[in-house]
């Protein structure tokens, strides 16, 4: 192999440092892919240049991002292009198993997404991690990129300091490329089960979730930069976990709900 590498003009490790950094620049795609949809949610007619100057994607410039958005089928026009998905060849892509199982407990599904935030002229992303059983915040994180270990690593690691013994949940997502990229699936691996919806219609209570914390809190706190978005963030979610009653589970809050169950598992 030292042959092929000296032939090639290059060695093991800068191969396998290109190997990884066009590996993750495909996961990053992924997820901008995603977020460029949910803005256009907010924003149907804004175009490149627009979201160019708003998302700033670190991992390309500003005509390698017009390239990547052609192509890609992300222009205004034809409407149906921009639609197209992450599920392209290449990419990992998990079963929806969110229809196969009856939630009875704690710790079975846990359903995370990735959410932008807009302040001032600039987008944040915000990770959450939620038990769909019990509504709680497992875990979330605030971060200024998409990297992956930004946004769902650091998510993903405070929900699991919640796991006892025995407990393997599936984690649901959508098709991001953050959900599919070797350093979550390394973290996930023999921990948790993959699961992964095609669209946000499929990951419907992350949806609820982004829109409740972003529109019933964050907004009404008006953070001003990241270091306050970082506050209000964890304000924000202390008050949906310890204060806001939910009536799908009675009326309680989540960490209520979550201490109710617990306490009579102790007594049966």
């Amino acid at each position: 192999m030292n042959e092929i590498y000296r032939a090639i003009g290059t060695s093991k490790q800068n191969l396998h440092q290109r190997l990884n950094r066009d590996l993750r620049l495909m996961e990053e795609k992924g997820q901008l892919t995603e977020i460029i949809k949910r803005v256009r949610a907010d924003h149907p007619s804004m175009g490149a240049k627009s979201l160019y100057q708003k998302l700033r994607p670190p991992m390309m410039g500003r005509d390698r991002f017009y390239s990547w958005y052609r192509e890609n089928g992300l222009l205004i026009r034809p409407r149906k292009n921009w639609r197209r998905t992450t599920d392209s060849s290449g990419v990992i892509r998990f079963d929806n198993l969110t229809d196969q199982i009856e939630l009875t407990g704690l710790n079975q599904l846990w359903v995370s997404d990735i959410t932008y935030y807009e302040m001032g002229e600039k987008f944040y992303y915000l990770t959450f991690v939620m038990d769909q059983y019990s509504r709680k915040i497992k875990g979330y994180h605030c971060s200024r990129s998409l990297h992956t270990e930004h946004t769902t690593i650091p998510a993903l690691k405070m929900a699991m300091k919640d796991l006892g013994p025995g407990q393997f949940p599936i984690i649901h997502s959508d098709g991001g490329g953050q959900y599919y990229s070797k350093t979550f699936l390394d973290l996930t691996h023999n921990r948790l089960i993959n699961s992964m919806g095609k669209s946000a219609y499929e990951n419907p209570y992350a949806e609820r979730l982004n829109r409740t914390i972003k529109n019933g809190y964050l907004r009404y706190y008006k953070p001003y930069d990241f270091e306050q978005l970082q506050v209000s963030l964890r304000k924000a979610v202390n008050m949906y976990n310890e204060e806001k009653p939910h009536q799908g589970i009675k009326g309680l809050t989540p960490t209520g709900y979550e201490r109710k169950i617990k306490s009579q598992l102790m007594y049966n």
